[in-house]
């Protein structure tokens, strides 16, 4: 089968084969068929090395497909399910699912990144985030599944899957965000776009988007921001600050100018995904001096048992516009550039369609 194959970090590096295959459907594992996976940023930052995943490994971990076959020891599941696949599984049973949190599940962040899902030239290969998207078929277990309504088609299931529940987690979950609260977004690629368009749902009664890119601004403004900024403007219209800022990019001086940009006693939330040696600069007085909350926000604080439906009915009322964010449905022998138009800044998301 074809699968996107990173055979060392760097964008020449990607190779899409048609010789891959998964590994046996053993115990709980699932084979599911991939109808749909999104390109999101955390995959080109995993195909330049960036987030530090060894290579070789299977490409992708946003998607939505169908069963095709169940271990002996699945339950809830069968062939021909319609499903949506996180990258977050939840097991129910470590000391994060127990307490509640079960995006700090470690069932898939310890080991399950490198356990092998597929067989490249004979040899075992592993997936990104567990999950190995950009590929035809895959394997996980029956803990990174959830049902897909036959109403949503795969390429908004996929989105939902990662990308679009991040985002809304980050204002209903993370901040908590309340009806009159102001709110900076630094960073308006899908993640930023999805918090701008729950910001504003959640009654922020300011919603400043911040982006280099004019034509993302401009489809920010659309989507419910209030003002737009490029980020050399930032610090001239922040005034003392934002209730909440978000920080959707993932690198030191996003960080920074989100915590900067927050009001005394305000929250920073860091949404996006930074690099293992990357730092931040703080002093040690400011951090208490400010008051200010800063907080991690992995997947949104998702529950995605409980969030996939949520932003579904969300999508379903018009509450969320999704189609705005799909920049091209995409073969996945276009997935290498698709990846360098999102590390240009001309894309949102493409869709790998199978």
């Amino acid at each position: 089968m074809r699968a996107a194959v990173l055979q060392h970090s760097g964008m020449d590096g990607i190779g899409i084969r048609d010789d891959v295959s998964t590994m046996d459907v053993t115990d709980v594992l699932v084979r599911v068929r991939v109808r749909a996976a999104g390109v999101c940023h955390s995959d080109l930052s995993a195909a330049t090395g960036r987030l530090g995943i060894a290579p070789p490994v299977v490409l992708g971990h946003e998607a939505a497909g169908e069963v095709l076959e169940v271990g002996p020891d699945v339950a809830g599941f069968a062939v021909g399910d319609r499903v949506m696949v996180s990258w977050v599984p939840q097991c129910g049973t470590c000391p994060w699912c127990q307490r509640a949190q079960p995006e700090l599940c470690t069932y898939n962040t310890t080991p399950g990144y490198r356990r092998p899902r597929f067989v490249v030239d004979g040899s075992p290969v592993a997936a990104q985030a567990g999950c190995g998207a950009f590929a035809e078929e895959i394997v996980v277990t029956q803990h990174n599944l959830v049902p897909l309504p036959d109403d949503v088609p795969f390429e908004i299931g996929a989105l939902v899957s990662c990308g679009i529940t991040t985002g809304v987690g980050a204002v209903r979950n993370t901040a908590a965000l309340r009806q009159g609260d102001s709110a900076v977004v630094i960073g308006c690629g899908g993640v930023g776009m999805a918090v701008v368009q729950a910001a504003r749902a959640a009654g922020a009664a300011t919603v400043l988007a911040v982006d280099p890119v004019a034509a993302k601004r401009e489809l920010a403004l659309t989507l419910g921001a209030t003002a737009v900024a490029a980020p050399d403007e930032l610090t001239g219209v922040m005034g003392d600050g934002f209730d909440v800022a978000f920080e959707a990019v993932g690198i030191p001086g996003t960080i920074r100018a989100a915590y900067d940009a927050t009001r005394r006693g305000g929250t920073t939330v860091v949404v996006g995904v930074g690099a293992p040696d990357a730092v931040v600069p703080f002093t040690a007085r400011e951090l208490y001096a400010s008051g200010r909350h800063l907080v991690g926000s992995v997947f949104g604080s998702s529950d995605v048992r409980r969030d996939y439906p949520r932003v579904i009915d969300a999508w379903r009322d018009g509450t969320l516009n999704l189609e705005p964010l799909i920049s091209g449905r995409i073969d996945l022998a276009e997935l290498p550039a698709a990846l360098e138009a999102l590390r240009g800044g001309s894309a949102l998301r493409s869709v790998v369609v199978f």
